[in-house]
């Protein structure tokens, strides 16, 4: 999930910091989000992607099709 949110964050052209203003959070929370260093709710997974510019639902069933992958 992060690497999802990571290239999200990289598709929309948007720094660690800008994200972090949009959320009224330090630019530290979206750090430790995208090393998982911390874990989200679905709460806090609805901002992120409105930060974002995207629509919750697409972005989380990116993350459900990444789930989903066989492994190697």
């Amino acid at each position: 999930m992060t690497a999802i949110l990571l290239d999200a964050r990289n598709a929309a052209g948007l720094t660690q910091q800008e994200v972090a203003d949009r959320l009224g959070k330090p630019q530290s929370y979206v750090a430790k989000v995208e090393r998982n260093e911390r874990r989200i709710d679905v709460v806090e997974f609805i901002s992120l992607a409105k930060a974002l510019g995207l629509d919750p639902a697409h972005l989380f069933s990116a993350v459900l099709t990444s789930i989903d992958k066989p492994y190697p």
